[in-house]
């Protein structure tokens, strides 16, 4: 960030992530399209096999698919995702998610984010994002209509 230009609009996304933040998710490094985020597996986050909990290593996917999927300055949400868990991950393992755009078009796009521990794969995770309009006095939020399609 500049002084001159202000927050990023993923910036501006992330330190408003309060669950990302508690989990203490970091974001390394973004840019369009793209972010690098870090986070490290707490014993809250072990489940009773005693390996990361699925949810957590989703979060930490997801939060990296947002970062990079915000990048462009509209609010984007997903509209799906998918994760395939390759490895486990244990108790103070460091894991790095790094999201990748693959393709945007008319409000939706495609990311892949791929999460690892000292290089080597555990996760592997598609979003699908949607970029979403301000709501008008005749919109609810959350209903959707043909308008916001």
């Amino acid at each position: 960030m500049s002084q001159a230009t202000g927050p990023t609009p993923t910036e501006v996304m992330f330190r408003a992530d309060e669950a990302s933040r508690r989990l203490g998710i970091e974001l390394v490094e973004h840019g369009e399209g793209t972010a690098v985020l870090r986070m490290t597996v707490t014993p809250a986050m072990v489940n009773g096999h005693g390996i990361a909990h699925g949810g957590c290593l989703f979060l930490l996917a997801d939060t990296a698919f947002a970062c990079a999927c915000n990048s462009h300055g509209p609010v984007t949400v997903a509209a799906g995702a998918d994760i395939v868990f390759v490895a486990p991950a244990r108790e103070g393992d460091v894991l790095v998610a790094s999201a990748e755009e693959r393709t945007r078009f008319g409000r939706s796009g495609v990311y892949d984010v791929t999460v690892r521990r000292d290089g080597d794969v555990v996760a592997e995770f598609r979003g699908r994002s949607r970029s979403v309009r301000e709501t008008t006095a005749r919109e609810t939020p959350g209903t959707t209509t043909k308008e916001s399609r």
